[in-house]
């Protein structure tokens, strides 16, 4: 992964930031952390949309360049913070890889006690610990910020190194990193996966491999364009891959959803018009 694909983790933090302004009742996620541990540049982008016309307007043009992407973000990051909560009776640590700039286990509650590894590129890290001290005044006992890169380090000896115990049930997040690695990357970090204690859970976000290929483009050509002919992103699976590819690691879905799904579980009932993409898709699974 290189610094382009490190640059997309202040993103998804700054949509889920601009989503504190709206009302309690239209708020798809609730995370006030969000705003404080923003590079100061996409902080400022986000008190920018604090008025209701600009948020709207912003979404609007984001919506016609990136279809589908704002609420997907929103709904993805809400559909992981119900599984870690659901999940808290069933784990014994959490392992976020390609953490970025995400807030879970400073504001949820479920996971205030249990030992928690973020883990990501060395230089979202080192902002990450910056921002979170000038926050919170200190990084949270129970976390340990960990730099790694998933295509070149081993993933497991840079674990072990920071405390890590593949014995413990782990809840483990791969959020919006999958489609930057290589197919070697991907496997790698599967083998590392195939180690885990059973029980343990895995929720991960992949992109079709028929946009990819260009055999679909769902109706973001300008995607198309930006993140597979520029090579920015290089791996893909079709959802009926998933089953064969996951028990070769002995792990087994248990959800593979969608985000029109989603759209309906968490963005209907606020009632706000927001669309959602077919490109990217969120598995939930089981170590067996």
């Amino acid at each position: 992964m290189g610094k382009a694909a490190t640059s997309t983790a202040i993103m998804p933090m700054a949509v889920v930031a601009v989503e504190q302004y709206f009302p309690n009742t239209q708020r798809v996620i609730d995370d006030a952390l969000a705003p404080r541990i923003l590079p100061l540049r996409a902080m400022m982008f986000a008190r920018v949309l604090r008025p209701r016309w600009v948020r709207d307007w912003i979404i609007g043009l984001s919506e016609k360049s990136n279809p589908g992407i704002w609420g997907g973000l929103l709904c993805r990051k809400r559909y992981i913070d119900e599984k870690a909560v659901t999940d808290r009776n069933e784990i014994e640590a959490v392992v976020n890889l390609g953490a970025g700039f995400d807030t879970r286990p400073y504001r949820l509650p479920a996971l205030a006690n249990l030992p928690v590894w973020e883990a990501d590129q060395r230089e979202n890290i080192e902002t990450k610990k910056k921002l979170l001290r000038k926050a919170l005044g200190t990084i949270p006992a129970n976390v340990r910020l960990v730099p790694v890169d998933f295509d070149s380090d081993n993933l497991a000896s840079t674990l072990v190194a920071r405390g890590y115990r593949a014995d413990k049930r782990t809840f483990f997040v791969w959020e919006a990193v999958m489609q930057y690695l290589t197919e070697g990357g991907v496997k790698a970090t599967f083998e590392w996966l195939a180690s885990a204690t059973p029980s343990s859970r895995l929720v991960f976000t992949y992109v079709r491999k028929d946009f990819l290929e260009g055999r679909a483009l769902y109706g973001w050509e300008s995607g198309y364009k930006r993140f597979v002919a520029t090579k920015f992103w290089l791996f893909g699976m079709q959802p009926d891959g998933w089953p064969v590819f996951l028990k070769e690691y002995s792990w087994r879905i248990i959800e593979d959803v969608g985000y029109d799904q989603l759209a309906e579980r968490y963005i209907r009932p606020t009632g706000r018009e927001l669309a959602f993409t077919s490109v990217e898709r969120i598995v939930y699974a089981e170590k067996v």
